[in-house]
């Protein structure tokens, strides 16, 4: 049994000063020392600045370090993935491989390094009586993202690499590999906004009324190219199409979400209705012929509750109420009927869930 293992030291400092009755400013650094990865040093620099009563701007800047984890680096396993080959969505045993292993270097592999990040942010938030609402934008770039590379397929015939290949993986009862590699770059900008109002209608209750959205756009802005030591005569894609596409279009676009609690005496409701984006699940066929959208969809969570004492509360609700599911997967995607749905769906594929719950406080 393979035993890996890392060590590291963190040192943290933060500060944080009221300069000035309306103005707000805070310094961070972290130094850590990793036993496998050196010494790195991360910082963020925020502050905040009372333009009125109940209205202030707020902005931040940081750096970002990830080592690799234990598990990208050494772990190894066989699955079962269901590629599309001429046409027809098929089962294939892929292996993942360490990126330091024989099989992964002479595929293209190098040992991984550390992800870096910068991050900015730059937002306002208002407040008077029952309203308030915070409006942020936000950018993130990543560098040296570590991320899978393709399934790697071999062939007992066809070219020199296929075949390769194929010599290559027939000792580990695989015919496709992959392994994790650095060098892809993402630049992600996105918008964050949240609203609330309070309401007291007096003998009608208390209504808690929330708006909630993010809007965000991510770029892949740079791709791992193959090993130039490989030993193969063509070097294989590492990093292609569906793989790009999952990172730029595998998330929504935006999530909105409007939420309702009203609570009156012993009795309560709550409802919320989230709005998604259609989600891609591409594949690497560059005619998109056999990519799969979720649509754009709307869940609604209902519950209504009572409270017998303070302390203990009977609930009655619903998870998505209206039995939303995003669009099926095509015939020519799910040829096997494997799925019915991409599991790239943001609410999953389980239909509509219903609960009862007794909660007891002390």
């Amino acid at each position: 049994m393979l035993s890996e293992d890392r060590s590291n030291i963190g040192v943290y400092l933060d500060l944080e000063s009221r300069l000035t009755e309306r103005f707000t400013a805070s310094a961070a650094v972290r130094y850590e020392d990793y036993s496998d990865f050196g010494a790195t040093t991360t910082g963020k620099l925020a502050a905040r600045f009372e333009l009125a009563d109940g209205f202030a701007v707020r902005g931040a800047a940081s750096t970002g370090f990830r080592a690799p984890a234990l598990q990208q680096q050494f772990f190894t396993t066989t699955s079962t993935n269901f590629i599309i080959i001429n046409g027809v969505s098929t089962p294939v045993e892929v292996g993942t491989f360490p990126a330091t292993s024989a099989v992964a270097k002479v595929l293209g592999a190098q040992p991984l390094e550390a992800e870096e990040s910068v991050n900015y942010s730059l937002g306002f938030v208002f407040h008077r009586g029952p309203f308030e609402v915070t409006v942020d934008a936000y950018r993130i770039n990543i560098d040296n993202r570590i991320v899978l590379s393709e399934n790697i397929q071999g062939s007992a015939t066809g070219t020199p690499t296929l075949v390769t290949i194929n010599n290559l993986l027939q000792p580990f009862n695989v015919t496709a590999a992959r392994f994790f590699i650095n060098g892809v770059e993402t630049e992600t900008q996105g918008l964050d906004v949240v609203a609330r109002y309070r309401l007291d209608a007096d003998e009608g209750g208390v209504f808690d009324l929330t708006a909630a959205a993010n809007f965000n756009e991510t770029d892949v802005t740079r791709v791992p190219t193959t090993n130039t030591l490989s030993s193969l005569p063509t070097p294989p894609t590492l990093f292609g199409r569906a793989n790009v596409l999952t990172y730029e279009e595998g998330t929504p676009k935006y999530k909105v979400t409007l939420a309702g609690d009203w609570a009156k005496d012993q009795w309560g409701a709550s409802l919320k209705t989230t709005f998604y984006g259609s989600v891609l699940s591409p594949n690497n066929d560059p005619t998109g012929a056999f990519d799969v959208s979720t649509g754009k969809k709307a869940v609604v969570d209902l519950e209504g509750r009572y409270g017998f004492t303070d302390n203990v509360t009977l609930a009655v609700g619903a998870n998505n109420l209206f039995d939303e599911y995003p669009d099926r997967t095509p015939a020519n995607v799910n040829t096997t009927n494997a799925t019915a749905f991409t599991g790239f769906s943001p609410f999953g594929f389980n239909g509509r869930f219903l609960y009862t719950r007794l909660s007891i406080n002390w």
